[in-house]
């Protein structure tokens, strides 16, 4: 049975949508069986498999409105992962449902349907808390939330952490932390360093080992609609994510150990914020280019 993971965070521009897409490719090079759903009405992680969002037969929104079965709207992809496409009409699809019974399940419950076939699911969810993200929250047994290495880093994690707390209690109790991951990082930048301090000084074990650095080939994948490691497999941004692969995978198999029971995601708070945002101070020279 596949392990269901949401790549969630509120925030935009945070490395969401990249971290889905080469995390897929990376587990698949891992000969892993991988399901990629793109629940974002944007159509990134569609596009950046190689996929023309606007050419495809049926999406997300069909298969989550019961008007077509997910096995019909799967596709494959030249990086040996799966793909449930996404575009525009998963806007149409949120407001469809609004009026739904159990509209929170139906994510879940169409992904019961093929669970047996894959190692993996990964959910790219929307940039922002919507009926999407909460169906993606609901069906998932883990939340691993980028998190860019910057200034406002930290904003949006306390609604992102009391919204998954309410999915676990109400709708999904086996919910749990997937762990945080540093993106966009570079080692040069004082104040990327301090928040990635501030992070692991918050966050303990659930902040992941792998970090993801700032890489230009990284960024330029997208473009041509590959994964980095079709791309350019050489680069630091595709070892970056074959490291994420396997820390994903050992973290499935316990080792590290994770905690033993949901209830350990009571233990985490988010860092207190003063009016004016995180408590972090940037310092008078905090990079060099």
């Amino acid at each position: 049975m596949a392990r269901i993971i949401a790549v969630a965070n509120q925030k935009g521009g945070v490395g969401k949508t990249t971290t889905a897409v080469n995390l897929a490719a990376a587990l698949a090079a891992a000969k892993r069986k991988v399901l990629l759903v793109d629940l974002d009405p944007q159509g990134n992680a569609t596009m950046a498999s190689g996929i023309n969002k606007r050419d495809i037969k049926a999406s997300g929104c069909e298969v989550l409105l019961e008007e077509v079965e997910i096995a019909a709207a799967i596709v494959p992809t030249d990086a040996h992962y799966d793909l449930l496409p996404g575009n525009g009409d998963l806007t149409a699809a949120e407001l469809k449902l609004m009026d739904a019974l159990a509209r929170e399940h139906r994510l879940k419950e169409v992904l019961a349907k093929i669970a047996a076939d894959y190692h993996t699911i990964l959910v790219d969810c929307p940039p922002s808390l919507n009926l999407l993200t909460l169906n993606a929250l609901t069906a998932a047994d883990g939340v691993l939330i980028p998190v860019q290495c910057e200034y406002f880093a930290l904003e949006g994690l306390s609604s992102l952490l009391d919204t998954i707390k309410a999915v676990r209690h109400r709708l999904n109790p086996a919910l749990e932390i997937e762990g945080l991951l540093r993106t966009m990082y570079d080692v040069r930048n004082n104040l990327g360093n301090e928040v990635s301090a501030q992070l692991t000084q918050h966050f303990g074990d659930k902040v992941l080992r792998s970090i993801i650095p700032r890489n230009v080939r990284l960024a330029e994948a997208p473009s041509h609609g590959q994964p980095i490691h079709l791309y350019d497999r050489s680069s630091r941004g595709a070892i970056a994510y074959i490291g994420l692969a396997g820390e994903v995978i050992r973290r499935e198999r316990g080792l590290p150990p994770r905690p033993s029971h949901a209830e350990a995601l009571d233990d985490i708070e988010p860092p207190a914020y003063g009016d004016s945002g995180p408590t972090l101070k940037a310092p008078a020279a905090n990079h060099q280019e």
